[in-house]
């Protein structure tokens, strides 16, 4: 089988060593397009793929299209909002992502851009600590547990709540204490960290009334996506609201509107969660892991698409 690995942004050549470690060991064989600035470049490599691995790269239904011989497409990292899966279902190609690989450093980058943030962006100003503050995660997955882990090392008062667990199960991870609802969360805390991922319910959905709800000098965190914010109205919270902050790593459309509250708005310039040569290299295998079993034993473990 051909694996081809599509990568406008390349990984790390320690990661692609690995990746054609995995690959060739399991007898098939590896095609690289890195660093492509032409879309029909993708679409004459992916002609005779049997498999695709991707980063940010968008698989679209144009791209499927193309494909010919694609039985499984590995978008490696946990978001896959650059997979088209109706195009993947529709010509029977399963799609996945690797979930977990990348959530330490993930996780790393939010508590850096939170110390960055209390500290006034290193201005020379005084700031103030994060111990015994009260840090809301919303969604509990594996970054949000990792970063539960982590603020409990900073000694902050860790709360979560997340619609597809119950309080029991986020309690017995013994890291973080269930809050009822959303809501609840944002009124209780003095962080909120987004984890959610972009679908349908959550897109817009933080927005003025509940962002309204943090205590004064609330800071709101997003390194999960851009659509998950309402940006008009938290936008116009913010203006009303002087004492909340919002600190992304996931740049917003409306960049220069929130430029204007200095000190009190960060966004990465390109979104870095991700962006470690442990994660890249986690990611990759991983990714070349699963479809050396999806082709071995017909493995589906974490397909994303029906």
């Amino acid at each position: 089988m051909k694996v081809l690995v599509a990568t406008e942004k390349p990984f790390a050549k320690v990661a692609v060593d690995g990746i054609r470690e995995v690959v060739e060991k399991n007898g098939h064989t590896l095609a690289l397009l890195e660093k492509y600035t032409d879309v029909n470049d993708l679409y004459a490599a992916v002609a005779d793929a049997d498999a695709l691995i991707v980063r940010s790269d968008k698989v679209t239904k144009e791209v499927v299209e193309h494909a010919k011989n694609l039985k499984i497409v590995v978008r490696a990292g946990a978001g896959y909002d650059n997979l088209d899966l109706e195009a993947c279902t529709a010509h029977k190609i399963v799609a996945m992502n690797t979930p977990g690989q990348n959530s330490n450093a993930v996780a790393e980058l939010v508590m850096g851009m939170l110390v960055y943030a209390v500290r006034n962006f290193y201005n020379g100003k005084s700031g103030s600590e994060l111990l015994g503050k009260k840090l809301g995660i919303l969604a509990f997955g594996n970054v949000g547990r990792n970063v539960a882990r982590i603020a409990k090392g900073f000694g902050m008062d860790v709360y979560a709540y997340d619609a597809f667990m119950t309080a029991d199960q986020i309690n017995a991870s013994g890291i973080a204490k269930a809050v009822a609802n959303q809501e609840a969360l944002f009124e209780t805390c003095d962080v909120v960290s987004l984890h959610i991922p972009a679908t349908a319910e959550t897109k817009g959905s933080i927005n003025y009334a509940l962002v309204n709800k943090m205590k004064k000098g609330g800071i709101l965190v997003n390194t999960a996506r851009k659509e998950v914010i309402n940006e008009a109205e938290l936008l116009k919270l913010m203006a009303e609201r002087t004492d909340l902050r919002y600190i992304a790593d996931v740049m917003p459309d409306a960049d220069a509107d929130f430029k204007a509250f200095e000190g009190r708005y960060f966004a990465t310039p390109k979104k870095m969660g991700a962006q470690t040569e442990e994660a890249n290299v986690n990611a990759g295998i991983a990714a070349a892991n699963q479809i050396a079993a999806f082709f071995k034993d017909g493995c589906t473990k974490f397909q994303v698409n029906k």
